[in-house]
């Protein structure tokens, strides 16, 4: 093995062996006790339950894990990538056929083989716990959906990133980026119109209480409203949540209608303007801007290390290709990612507390951000005691009880 391969199961195993230690971790931390702030939100056998619900996702998480990487480095070791390539060649395609296909072939079979994980996930675990409402034929809709989507908007795209890394030359990687940055934008510009109504109804919040007091709150903070949303999320979970999605006029607002049902009203308008406060504090924009530029340097390595033969040589390739590149810097990019994940986990982590802070101070009732943010945490069963380290490498959010003394503190 060479240095590249040895670099790339370092981070394989290193990945694995933190999410091993930092899930153990989180599991011991946990405590029969329930938090004084939580008094009179759970009941000892909701706690309990919500206790029982985080082992069973922590050891299913952890068994997968394992799958994955037992999964990949078999194949790896076996010549598999190799012997497909071999198969592929042989068919005598077009190079950014062959591209499509070798791609996509491999993603086809590892969706196959994630199937059975999801059915487990939730007809099992989700449903014992209450929050599964997936029927069988939702579930496979989605999975046809989803796959169709891929083939329809991701085909073209990765055809397009194929062909420039074939006839473009030394300038490929900015045509790439350049592309890139326009079709996630194009993407998520008529993602709320075109792609998210494809697996949610999208309904437009009634008239009444909710919808004035919104209103009313948009106009304070000056906040042009494209449109709020209540989406059937109850046809999949019970869980509940709430999020903002696209930009421009296009902008909109969405919460899930177990969201609706479960809070009071100014519960309900704090979370929106938690909401709002991502867009007023530009978060969106930081978020984009950040996104672009990860873009553009993936693309400039990947165009460097493309012409590595020794990165097709740790994976026991005969012949270099751009597509088989594609696979490999992606793995080679492990433990870049693993760096990049953490300290985007710390930025969410501050503007999360941002956005608390603006729904509290503009909206002026941060008790109802408060009892909101309990109830979501008693509705969906989390962990109210995370340990810090699990939180360091995995944690979007601050921790709720983090979140409610930062909101008490103002």
């Amino acid at each position: 093995m060479n240095l590249y391969g040895i670099i790339i199961l370092t981070a394989l195993l290193a990945d694995y062996i933190l999410g091993i230690i930092s899930n153990t971790m989180n599991l011991s931390a946990m405590s029969g006790e329930l938090p004084e702030e939580f008094e009179g939100f759970y009941n000892s056998a909701d706690y309990v339950k919500s206790q029982d619900y985080t082992r069973a996702t922590t050891k299913f998480g952890l068994f997968t894990s394992t799958f994955d990487l037992c999964l990949i480095l078999l194949f790896w070791f076996a010549g598999g990538f190799q012997y497909f390539d071999g198969i592929i060649r042989g068919w005598q395609l077009h190079p950014v056929l062959a591209g499509l296909a070798y791609i996509g072939i491999l993603l086809f079979v590892k969706m196959l083989l994630g199937i059975p994980f999801s059915i487990y996930l939730t007809f099992v675990i989700e449903e014992r716990f209450g929050f599964n409402k997936t029927t069988r034929g939702t579930f496979i809709a989605d999975l046809l959906k989803g796959l169709a989507l891929t083939v329809v908007l991701g085909g073209p795209f990765l055809a397009g990133m194929l062909a420039f890394f074939q006839y473009a030359g030394e300038y490929a990687w900015v045509y790439c980026w350049i592309v890139a940055t326009a079709y996630t934008l194009i993407i998520q510009f008529i993602a709320p119109a075109w792609i998210l109504p494809i697996f949610n109804k999208f309904s437009p919040l009634g008239d009444g209480e909710l919808k004035e007091r919104i209103m009313e709150y948009a106009r304070k903070v000056k906040y042009s409203l494209a449109g709020v949303y209540v989406i059937d999320g109850s046809r999949r979970s019970s869980k509940s949540n709430a999020y903002f999605t696209g930009f421009g006029k296009n902008k909109r607002i969405a919460l899930f209608d177990t969201l609706v049902e479960k809070h009071t009203v100014p519960e309900l308008v704090a979370v929106l303007a938690h909401e709002i406060g991502h867009y007023k504090k530009k978060h969106i924009l930081q978020g984009m801007i950040i996104s672009i530029l990860h873009t553009g340097a993936m693309f400039f390595l990947l165009s460097v290390f493309l012409s590595h033969e020794g990165l097709f040589r740790a994976f026991y390739m005969e012949n270099s290709s751009i597509y088989a590149g594609f696979i490999f810097f992606g793995m080679l990019f492990t433990p870049i990612e693993l760096v990049l994940s953490v300290f985007m986990s710390i930025l969410s982590r501050h503007n999360e507390f941002q956005a608390d802070r603006f729904s509290a101070e503009t909206f002026g009732e941060p008790d109802a951000m408060i009892h909101a943010l309990k109830k979501l945490s008693v509705h969906n069963l989390s962990n109210l005691r995370p340990h810090s380290f699990f939180v360091f490498l995995n944690y979007s959010h601050p921790p709720v009880l983090k979140r409610i003394e930062a909101i008490r503190n103002l």
